[in-house]
Order: structure tokens, then sequence, then C-alpha cells
């Protein structure tokens, strides 16, 4: 018998014998945490198991955010969800994240964020006072970004199915005339440019659970990165990708970047801005900061006529001050990330299956 909104009451048998791709999701039928982590296994999500289910109705390169073209006008077009926990840690909380994201999805394609959606999912028995700060930081957030809360959403779940406070979050940009930025534009020779310090939003939410401590305070780096971008834009440098390094950290980010672009990337480990206190950290619980989640730092491919000035302008703006050129794009080893270690040997920079640090974004 159908159910009141027309779909069978009886969920259908999913065949894990007959993948698109003969390779099962790690060999797993259920859903573990690495399948949201960002890495091998949510793309194995993705390709063997959501694509196929969606058919026709889906684009093929579906990303993080995408750029469509409406009555005239390019716009990009993002969704993301948030399951932090803690909710609330040094230098932000789920509400900034919420806000900052998405801007940032939509700033990664070169488009200007204008408009966002807010959902919440909260679960029964949460505290009136608790919502009420992450929704007034959320609001503080969006104010900071220059973007407007056009629309939303909230829904409430039984007492012990659900984790306080989940928020999903879209928003809409525009993106100029011009500008075409996206990983299937990286090219050998360009520049690869990280904004600054990285591992730092993946030490501040780790330092807040089990009662780690690490010495000192390390706080998030939680912001907007439009502005930043569109500072880089105005130089009028050929930008050909930008992304944000959050789950699955540096590493995972350039590893898709390679892979869709068919190319290879060379670091120098050495040039990789990592504060000390993230390095301590890191080495303290076996992480590697590559790996490590960021929220408020990008990557750039840039042309490598290009990259001092782009380079410049960064360093210019407040959230670029420590930005930093660690390697660049190459032709040998495609779909490959490679680092020259501090010692002088190289190291390859795998795809991670999942996340080190779950439960972070």
């Amino acid at each position: 018998m159908p159910d009141d909104i027309g779909m069978p009451s009886v969920a259908p048998t999913i065949d894990m014998e007959n993948w698109v791709c003969p390779m099962p999701l790690r060999d797993s039928p259920n859903i573990v945490m690495g399948h949201g982590g960002g890495g091998a296994m949510s793309g194995e999500l993705i390709e063997h198991l959501f694509l196929p289910a969606f058919g026709a109705a889906a684009e093929a390169d579906m990303g993080d955010s995408a750029v469509i073209t409406l009555g005239g006008a390019r716009l990009a077009f993002s969704t993301d969800s948030f399951v932090v926990k803690p909710l609330v840690f040094p230098g932000g909380s789920i509400g900034d994240l919420a806000v900052n994201g998405t801007v940032n999805d939509l700033a990664m394609s070169g488009a200007r964020p204008m408009v966002l959606s807010t959902a919440f999912i909260l679960e029964e028995g949460t505290a009136l006072a608790d919502i009420a700060h992450i929704a007034k930081a959320l609001g503080t957030a969006a104010l900071a970004a220059g973007v407007k809360l056009v629309t939303g959403d909230t829904k409430v779940v039984d007492s012990g199915h659900g984790d306080g406070i989940f928020i999903n979050t879209a928003g809409i940009g525009v993106v100029d005339d011009g500008v075409d930025i996206r990983p299937q534009r990286a090219a050998p020779g360009d520049v690869v440019i990280v904004s600054g310090d990285i591992g730092v939003h993946g030490v501040a939410v780790m330092s807040c659970r089990e009662g780690l401590e690490f010495g000192t305070t390390v706080v998030s780096d939680t912001a907007a990165l439009n502005g930043l971008v569109a500072v880089m834009l105005a130089t009028g440098a050929d930008v050909h990708v930008l992304r944000d390094p959050t789950r699955g950290g540096v590493a995972a980010t350039l590893n898709e970047i390679a892979g869709v672009a068919k190319v290879g990337v060379s670091l120098d480990e050495r040039k990789l801005p990592v504060p000390a206190e993230v390095r301590d950290a890191c080495g303290l619980l076996g992480l590697d900061p590559m790996y490590v989640a960021n929220e408020g730092k990008l990557v750039a491919f840039v042309a490598p006529q290009d990259a001092d000035r782009v380079l410049a302008a960064m360093r210019d703006h407040p959230l670029g001050a420590r930005a930093e050129a660690i390697g660049c794009c190459v032709a040998e080893h495609p779909g490959m990330v490679v680092a020259r270690t501090a010692l002088g040997g190289t190291r390859v920079v795998a795809l991670p299956a999942g996340e080190q640090l779950p439960r972070i974004c």
C-alpha cells in the first residue's frame, strides 16, 4: 500500500552486486562516518549510489556549487548542511559555519553571493537559549558577508533522534561576465596558492572534544571569503580554479582538482603555512595538517604570469595576509598530488578515504 505522499511503504532493496562500477563502497552495506568525510568514500557514495539513482535528472559534474543561466543571467547555486559537534567552539559556532560555508561555496565559482535560505532541524528538549545564540550568530555572519536571509524552514525531531541543532543553508550568487572559474581549467604551469594557515578549524573543534587540551587555545578560522575573492578578481588576473579546503583539508581538495582536470600537482611542504600550535596538536593526535579541515581558507590555481599579482593582492587583504604559493600544476603524474619534503624526498599525498576528524562542518 502506498503511503500518503505516494511513496511505497517498503523501501526498495539496493543490489550491492550491481553498482555502476563493480567496486563496492569500501565493502560496507551501511552508511559509516567516512561517507560524510569529503574523501574517497564520499565520492563513491555519490558516484555509485546517488548519481545512478537520480538518473537523467542529475548533472554529471555535480559539485559544491553550480553555475547556471536563467533569463540571460549567470547564477551560482549551492546548498550545504552542517552537523557540527560541539555546536559552539573557539572562534565560532554552527551558526557562523552555516553562512560562511555556503557563501564560500558560491565565491569559489567566482560569484557574488546575494541571498541565502536557512533551515533548522531541532531536537526536542534543546534549550531555546541555545537556539537563540546560534540563530543570532547566523544572522550576524550573514550581515558580515553581505547576504540576505530570504526564506527558511524549521523542523523538530524526537529527543534522542538528533544532536541539538542541524542547519541547512542554500545560496544564490551572481557570476559576472568573463568569470570562468572551475576545476576543469587547472592547467600545467598554474601556480597553486593557499590563502593562509591551514588546519586551524579542525584543531579548534577537536580541542573542545573529550576534554583535550593542547596548551594553547586554537581559534577557528571560519570566515566568509567573498571579499577576498573579489579582491583577487579585481586584479584582472586569469584565475583558473578556486576551492575552499573544508572536509579532507588541502589534500582532498588538491586531489579532487587534479582528478577532474587530469593534471598533476607538485607541492613544496616547506612552504605550507602550518602554525606551530596546529603542527603540535596534529603531532599529538597523529594527524597530518594537510588533511585537517579549514573554514576560512581557499586554494587558488592561477596562470603563472598572474601569480605574483594575485598573491600581492591577497596579502593586502586581512583574510589573505599569510597567503603562500605552495606549488604548481604539472603535466606529469596526472590525477596525483606529490609533495617534496623538508628532507628533499617526495611523497604521494593521497585522497583520504574519509575524514580524520568527523562532525566538524
